[in-house]
C-alpha cells in the first residue's frame, strides 16, 4: 500500500514489472503497488484515496500557477509531464466521458500545433470523437492543460471555482 503522502510533487516516469516509478529530487523512488494501481496510468480510474492525476506541461505559466494551487491547498496529486507521458486515445477517451465538456475543449487551441495543422477546420468539419482522441494523442501539446483527473470527474485548464469545488 502507498503512504497517503508519498505521491505529492513527485514526478511519474511509469510502470515496470509491476513497480511504480518516481522521480525525486534526490534521485528514483521504486514504489511497490497493487496489480490496480499499476493500471491506473492507462485508466486512472484507480485514483483514490483523495489523489488525483495532475497533467501538466512544466514549462506552461498556467500550469505552474495549478500546481502551486494544489500544493497550498494540500491536495495529494501524481504529476504527468504531458509531452514525455501523452495521454493515449483510450485515456483521453475515458477522460472525455467523466469530464462532462464538449470534446473540442480538450484541444489547445492556443497552441502552436493547433493553428499549424489547421485543428480548427478538421473539427469543423465533423471529425469524429474517435478521430480527434488519435488526434490528440499525437502529441501532448495538442492537449489543454493542465488536467486533472480524479475517480469521478476531470478538470481541463485551470478555472480555480471549479477546482475548490472539486477538489476541496
Amino acid at each position: 500500500m502507498v503512504d497517503a503522502g508519498c505521491l505529492r510533487g513527485e514526478k511519474y516516469k511509469g510502470v515496470k514489472d509491476g513497480l511504480l516509478i518516481m522521480v525525486r529530487s534526490g534521485g528514483v523512488a521504486h514504489l511497490h503497488l497493487s496489480p490496480l494501481f499499476a493500471i491506473m496510468k492507462e485508466t486512472t480510474k484507480g485514483i483514490s484515496m483523495g489523489k488525483v492525476l495532475f497533467v501538466e506541461y512544466p514549462k506552461c505559466s498556467t500550469c505552474k500557477k495549478a500546481k502551486a494551487w494544489l500544493d497550498a491547498q494540500g491536495v495529494s496529486y501524481l504529476d504527468r509531464h504531458i509531452v514525455e507521458e501523452n495521454p493515449s486515445a483510450s485515456e483521453l477517451a475515458d477522460w472525455h466521458a467523466r469530464s462532462g465538456l464538449p470534446l473540442r475543449r480538450f484541444f489547445n487551441t492556443s497552441g502552436m500545433l493547433y493553428r499549424e495543422r489547421n485543428i480548427k477546420a478538421l473539427l469543423d468539419a465533423g471529425l469524429d470523437d474517435k478521430e480527434a482522441y488519435a488526434l490528440l494523442a499525437e502529441n501532448g501539446m495538442m492537449v489543454k492543460r493542465p488536467l486533472v483527473v480524479g475517480e469521478d470527474f476531470v478538470l481541463v485548464g485551470f478555472k480555480e471555482a471549479e477546482w475548490e469545488q472539486a477538489l476541496l
